[in-house]
């Protein structure tokens, strides 16, 4: 995420612990979830970018030639963390939102008080696409500094044509993985949802397939309808984009069974998740994002994390940065509210945020592991122990962060 020059050998060497998800198998999910494997007085060497080996120190040989080395004594090494779901590409805020919500204020009153998506909507296209980029970089920097070395990004606060394919190219260019969110909201210039849909899939789509890699669409009261969500979805499908779902943050409206139907990544949010949901899911292969930041934010329910893991669906952990829901880029935050909150455990946290969500990008073969072959993505915890990463409530826990075998950055 961030660039820098050095040799092209990296050893993180004398390190407490090293901690990576067990196997090679994605997405994990039943027993699997949990399985970490801890390697005490570790190393970490990388060649080119990409691990070249991991071990105890015992048992690392002699290696000759240019060499970095990095003291990794007192700190804990795991995988880059990977975010799968984040709204990082906005203009403006909605902090008067914010303090009125803190007030007490509920939807209507928000939404009088011109509140709500539409609001950053006329905000982000009023801006240019240098000033979407320059948005995208801080946020991208936000992110990395806790630990994040993969994000993914949507669009969806432009809901034009101009603004939707300037905000898919800054995510892109900032080094984002894009993912078209062109069914976000009902814009107001137009009368209803079918109508904006017809222009969304003849005037977006044909552009919008040859940035994005991901096609995603909010099934909501307010927002589209299950139907109109497979209208939409099936279009972006064939046009090659991977399908993606905000489904059940508030009510159940389907989106689910859309999910399994249509055959997508995932369904994100899950908060009104109910028994059947879960048992529907577990027995797909679309993958449960589930986002406890923006359940915690708007007071809502938290998504039945504990449920889904034991009935064995897959599930993966997302920050769901946004202006509005969920201003947190933190996915530490979001490991200690896995398992204060979901009841799952730190290494079914990990599994979840880094392998899993690394399976919902569709790039689990090269991140989301410290594993010889793997992209050479670490982050440093300045603690004794790995699972520092969900008992440190949001502190100053991440020291550094390893992108492509170079140190990136350190706190």
């Amino acid at each position: 995420m961030s660039a820098n020059h050095g040799p092209s050998r990296l050893l993180v060497r004398d390190l407490e612990q090293l901690v990576t998800p067990a196997g090679g198998d994605a997405p994990l999910r039943g027993a699997a979830l949990g399985d970490a494997e801890v390697i005490e007085d570790a190393y970490v060497l990388c060649e080119d970018g990409r691990i070249a080996s991991v071990g105890r120190m015992r048992d690392l040989g002699a290696l000759d030639g240019d060499l970095e080395e990095l003291d990794g004594r007192g700190l804990c090494a795991l995988p880059g963390l990977v975010d799968c779901h984040t709204h990082a590409c906005f203009a403006g805020d909605r902090v008067d939102e914010f303090e009125l919500r803190a007030k007490g204020a509920g939807y209507e009153e928000l939404h009088a008080a011109g509140g709500g998506i539409l609001s950053t909507v006329e905000a982000t296209r009023a801006a240019d696409e240098d000033g979407l980029r320059a948005a995208v970089r801080r946020h991208r920097e936000w992110m990395l500094h806790a630990g994040t070395t993969t994000f993914e990004a949507k669009s969806g606060y432009g809901l034009d044509r101009e603004t939707e394919l300037a905000s898919l190219r800054a995510i892109a260019a900032e080094g984002g993985i894009p993912t078209w969110l062109g069914a976000h909201a009902v814009p107001p210039e137009f009368e209803d949802a079918d109508a904006y849909l017809e222009f969304a899939l003849a005037e977006v789509l044909p552009e919008a397939a040859r940035i994005a890699q991901a096609a995603d669409v909010f099934v909501e009261q307010g927002a589209f309808s299950a139907e109109q969500a497979r209208r939409y979805l099936s279009a972006c499908r064939e046009a090659g984009l991977a399908l993606r779902l905000h489904g059940d943050q508030f009510t159940e409206q389907g989106a689910i069974e859309v999910a399994v139907e249509l055959g997508a990544r995932s369904v994100d949010h899950l908060e009104a998740t109910g028994e059947q949901g879960v048992r529907t899911l577990a027995k797909s292969d679309v993958v449960g994002v589930l986002l406890p930041v923006s359940a915690l934010f708007l007071g809502r329910p938290m998504p039945p994390g504990r449920s889904l893991a034991e009935a064995g669906a897959a599930i993966a952990l997302a920050t769901d940065f946004n202006p509005g829901s969920a201003f947190c880029e933190s996915l530490p935050l979001v490991c200690s509210l896995a398992s204060t909150q979901l009841k799952l455990s730190p290494a079914e946290a990990l599994a979840a945020c880094t392998v899993n969500a690394a399976h919902v990008l569709g790039r689990a073969d090269r991140i989301g592991r410290l594993a010889p072959g793997y992209q050479a993505d670490i982050v440093l915890l300045g603690a004794p122990d790995w699972r520092y990463l969900a008992y440190h409530l949001d502190g100053e826990v991440v020291s550094g962060v390893v992108t492509a075998g170079r140190l990136a950055w350190r706190r």
